[in-house]
């Protein structure tokens, strides 16, 4: 069994990012800028944005961070949206959800510039990706896609099992995996709370993605011997053996499944460290205009 490290693999991926920032400024170029909109105080989209203006001080990009209370109307973020869209500075920014109820989420993802989506959630990008036609890729799965190739993991010609079908992971994921590329050529399976004989599914699956956000779901029992386990789920248990009484645990059983993998990611440090290098990565895509010119 082999650890799939997000934390080292996202660090040197950071670096090869850091020195080719110093690159772009040496000639001359525009410092990559990244933008992030926080609005209300949930707890886990502050620690994620925070860890990404960390990040973009770490590879010598620009970062602005313009946080509102939850309070916010709709129409005053849609305003910020579009302030964002026409500053030639930015080369790209997030709005962090979930979202406030008031607000529609799906049409301030609609008022972004696909140019500038760096997130990968507008339809513009997603169609893009669809097709296989060059795109900003949602963060996660394109990390996922990232740990894939520079492991040297090859999925062609093998069945590959997604367990949830969110339009975050589990869709794009299973599109990227079944398409003609490298990574990709995988025969995929998508799964969801209507699908029947989840556990016979996985069994057969060579490569096993679990986007769940259920702890610990996928047991021994449901998991092929050297199959590949990419666990993204990220959840918060009571532990009192720990200092602060809760730790981290993955949608799956890191513990009685790990022995029974070719590789795994482990939870935390696997999938998410390389979400936030994505987003470095496709920033840095945008700065340079490789995707729409």
């Amino acid at each position: 069994m082999e650890l799939l490290d997000g934390k080292w693999l996202s660090q040197e991926i950071k670096k090869d990012i850091a020195a080719e920032v110093k690159k772009i400024i040496a000639q001359g170029g525009k410092q990559p800028h990244l933008a992030a909109v926080l609005v209300g105080d949930d707890p886990a989209s502050q620690v994620y944005v925070r860890n990404k203006v960390k990040a973009c001080e770490l590879v010598g990009f620009k970062s602005t961070l313009i946080r509102r209370e939850a309070t916010i109307s709709e129409q005053e973020l849609m305003q910020i949206v579009h302030d964002l869209n026409q500053d030639d500075d930015v080369d790209g920014f997030i709005v962090q959800l979930p979202l406030p109820k008031h607000i529609d989420e799906i049409k301030v993802t609609l008022a972004i510039d696909p140019k500038k989506d760096v997130d990968g959630f507008h339809p513009m990008n997603v169609g893009r990706m669809t097709i296989g036609l060059p795109a900003y890729l949602p963060a996660t799965p394109f990390g996922i896609m990232q740990m894939l190739e520079r492991y040297k993991i090859d999925v062609a010609g093998k069945e590959c099992v997604v367990l949830g079908r969110s339009n975050i992971v589990g869709t794009p994921i299973s599109l990227l995996l079944s398409r003609k590329a490298n990574p990709g050529n995988a025969t995929v399976i998508l799964c969801h709370s209507m699908t029947q004989n989840i556990k016979d599914l996985c069994r057969r699956a060579d490569v096993l993605v679990v986007a769940m956000g259920r702890p610990k779901f996928v047991t021994e029992d449901m998991v092929k011997a050297g199959a590949v386990i990419i666990d993204v789920g990220i959840n918060r248990i009571d532990d009192p053996t720990a200092a602060k009484g809760t730790r981290l645990v993955g949608d799956v059983d890191f513990e009685m499944v790990a022995p029974k993998c070719s590789y795994i990611t482990p939870v935390p440090g696997g999938v998410g460290p390389m979400t936030i290098t994505s987003l470095l990565m496709n920033t840095l895509r945008a700065n340079r205009k490789e995707i729409y010119g």
